[in-house]
């Protein structure tokens, strides 16, 4: 009966962390990650330094925007979608990024990946918490180079597209996203 009972909570341990490990660990209500091909139309976005172009965009509860974004900046820009509090959070974040060396002015340091900085300061975890830019909802694009970011809008709702690399959004790098019905 003993060695059942440790099979069955071995298997509900693997179960768990097997999901936990597939799911990401943030839900957004505004929508979601989508591929590409699901897109029902694109737009075009250009980030200057301290500027995107256009600089406030209206979407439809339900539609799918496949976001291409050109660096013309000489400056790593960002592009996060989410509402005032999501970005406050998430320029702590960069701002340990920053800190720790990760991030440059330009991109990520070379060398580095994504997942390779460790403190958890980052808030995602415990003592073994990695520091990672890879949320479903953001993208980094560096001086001169493009990215793609495909979402799917679920609700009526207002939001912002923001850079929050260190001081670009207190610069004005940021625009109003209204998702309406």
């Amino acid at each position: 009966m003993l060695m059942v009972n440790r099979l069955i909570l071995a298997a509900s341990a693997w179960v768990l962390s097997t999901s936990l490990w597939a799911s990401p660990g943030v839900h957004f209500d505004f929508g979601q990650s989508a591929p590409a091909a699901k897109a029902s139309r694109t737009i075009e976005v250009v980030m200057g330094d301290m500027s995107f172009n256009p600089g406030a965009l209206d979407i439809k509860a339900g539609e799918t925007v496949r976001f291409v974004l050109i660096n013309k900046g000489q400056l790593l820009h960002e592009f996060n979608l989410g509402n005032a509090a999501m970005h406050a959070q998430h320029q702590q974040e960069m701002l340990k990024m920053q800190q720790s060396g990760m991030l440059t002015p330009t991109g990520m340091k070379p060398g580095m990946d994504h997942a390779s900085m460790s403190p958890a300061s980052m808030g995602h975890g415990g003592k073994d918490a990695m520091m990672r830019h890879d949320d479903a909802n953001s993208v980094l694009v560096e001086p001169g180079k493009s990215a793609e970011l495909t979402w799917a809008f679920g609700k009526a709702t207002r939001l912002e597209f923001a850079c929050n690399v260190p001081g670009h959004y207190q610069a004005g790098m940021k625009g109003d996203l209204t998702v309406s019905q």
